[in-house]
């Protein structure tokens, strides 16, 4: 790893040889920033479960499959209609195939009640995950109901789906309260921003983080890797393929006719611009084969990461995103290109590009 960051500097000293003042200064600050986005070390790997690998779930010591069953598809509301065996089969071959982590949802339409159809006489293979998603009755009233969909006592990983923004101190101390009655073994919360993150960090108590994180969406992982990684929690990357586009399957001109799909909603303008961004990472499929793969790829390469979530609603995905997928990372030399590029295009935010420049400085 220091080797890596030596030839770095010395290449980066080569050119800016050639430069001179604000040009010199512009292209080292460039560099120091895509040097802070690299992994800070390999992922480990607790065992492997046919070509599965597994990932210790923060310091909970659960180990978790690396790819995990994202269930919002099955709930046949948000990603287009589904056929409920086929949904309960989709789960079957996810076993199969080594995957031991499902996240749901109580506002993901029927996703519970197909999960708890399938847990049956199944429940100690699966590490079960939901949310409490601000429903009025309450957080309590909202889990035992959950739980009665579920089909079990507790659940394994239970989370606060929007991270509160000012006075959520009371949220923190419900769930705390649930984990002490048993209700739920661990607990966590699903973030947006590198706020959220320093906030849960310096200020609860919580065992894992539920964030965005992919190839168009660096922020807010990556500006907060070093704190994750010192901390400790589980990490639960989602919509690692940003809603099925960096499957680079879909065109500029695509459209969603199926109203229970949530991308049916997207003007045409929004989903030119998406696919316009994913175009420029195909350089990626010379390495790892496929889109589809190098973006799955790129989070798992991250040491911090326990679990990629996929969503899964048929056995064809289950095929792929559990059979196909587990198991590969990026090179060092393809994360340093994703890193420039996320900077060049504009994938961070105003603000946080203000904050690294003056990180830069110190």
């Amino acid at each position: 790893m220091k080797s890596d960051r030596r030839k770095l500097l010395v290449s980066v000293t080569a050119v800016a040889a050639a430069l001179g003042g604000a040009a010199l200064w512009r292209v080292m600050r460039r560099e120091r920033a895509v040097e802070s986005e690299l992994p800070l070390q390999a992922p480990t790997i607790a065992k492997t479960v046919g070509s599965m690998p597994y990932r210790r779930f923060g310091k909970t010591g659960l180990l978790v499959s690396e790819i995990g069953f994202g269930g919002w598809p099955i709930g046949g509301q948000s990603y287009g209609a589904v056929e409920h065996a086929e949904s309960l089969r989709a789960l079957a071959r996810a076993e199969e195939l080594g995957c031991n982590i499902v996240d749901t949802a109580m506002v993901y339409g029927d996703s519970e009640q197909v999960l708890g159809e399938f847990l049956k006489g199944r429940r100690d293979k699966w590490i079960v995950a939901t949310k409490f998603s601000g429903q009025p009755e309450g957080m309590r009233a909202t889990l035992e109901r959950q739980l009665r969909r579920l089909g079990t006592e507790a659940v394994d990983f239970y989370q606060i789906h929007w991270a509160p923004e000012r006075g959520g101190e009371g949220l923190y101390e419900e769930l705390y309260e649930l984990k002490q009655a048993g209700k739920a073994r661990f607990v966590g919360v699903s973030v947006n921003s590198p706020g959220n993150i320093d906030y849960v960090i310096d200020h609860t108590h919580i065992d894992g983080v539920q964030l965005a994180f992919s190839l168009l969406d660096p922020v807010p992982f990556l500006p907060r890797m070093r704190r994750l990684h010192e901390s400790g929690l589980a990490v639960i990357a989602r919509s690692s393929l940003r809603e099925g586009f960096l499957t680079g399957k879909y065109r500029r001109d695509v459209t969603f006719k199926d109203t229970n799909d949530q991308r049916s909603k997207w003007s045409q303008a929004q989903i030119a611009a998406v696919v316009d961004q994913v175009e420029q990472f195909r350089f990626l499929e010379a390495e790892a084969g496929s889109l589809l793969a190098a973006a799955v790829r790129y989070p798992l390469s991250y040491p911090e990461v326990s679990t990629v979530l996929l969503g899964t609603k048929s056995v064809a995905y289950a095929n792929s995103n559990f059979g196909r997928l587990p198991g590969g990372r990026l090179s060092r030399a393809s994360l340093e290109r994703i890193a420039r590029l996320q900077l060049d295009i504009g994938l961070w935010s105003p603000r946080e590009r203000l904050v690294r420049s003056w990180r830069q400085l110190i």
